[in-house]
């Protein structure tokens, strides 16, 4: 099967971006929306402070009823861990800033301080609540990391999800989460 010379030169290029961003920030984030155009490379090193956690918190704080359909549910992922032995880290339910935000707290975590995060374990980021749960099946959601690692589908490629409380600090199968800004399906309940 012949590749189009110019699809190949555009593969070519975004690989080259992908490891640039790993360079120099340590991963690559890759966020999928129908809402705001598909695929596209979120910035990896937007900073982490405390103001921009509380925007977490903001964009999950409102009244589940008042917000429009959802076609579908927004991810984002990591580029990058892998490569120094390390799950790569997936968020779901969030817009484009609050999720490199969330994700690059946590992968400073494993660059920076040398700390593994592991499924099963909470974190406390600055005021929001984190619950890292093992991703089954983890090649229907990462594809630009799987393309970038060369694996083909249904291999392995250890990921895990970051599920988010609400500001009330309840998580989606507690009584009474609100869902806002999206509801954010249980590991394996999902696709991209």
């Amino acid at each position: 099967m012949s590749i189009d010379p110019g699809l190949r030169a555009f593969w070519d290029q975004q690989q080259r971006q992908m490891t640039q961003n790993i360079r120099r920030y340590g991963v690559h984030l890759t966020y999928v929306s129908e809402e705001e155009g598909g695929c596209a490379c979120c910035e990896a090193g937007v900073p982490a402070g405390p103001d921009v956690v509380a925007e977490i918190v903001a964009a999950t704080d409102g009244d589940p009823s008042s917000l429009p359909e959802r076609l579908s549910v927004p991810l984002c992922y990591t580029t990058g861990l892998f490569g120094v032995g390390h799950p790569e880290l997936v968020v779901v339910g969030l817009s484009a800033l609050p999720s490199m935000v969330l994700l690059n707290q946590v992968a400073r975590r494993v660059f920076h301080d040398g700390q593994d995060v592991m499924a099963g374990e909470q974190l406390e980021l600055e005021g929001l609540k984190v619950f890292v749960e093992e991703l089954p099946d983890p090649w229907m959601t990462t594809f630009e990391t799987f393309h970038y690692y060369d694996r083909p589908p249904c291999s392995a490629l250890p990921t895990l999800q970051l599920t988010w409380a609400d500001p009330q600090g309840r998580y989606p199968w507690d009584e009474g989460h609100v869902p806002v800004p999206w509801p954010q399906p249980r590991p394996g309940g999902y696709r991209a």
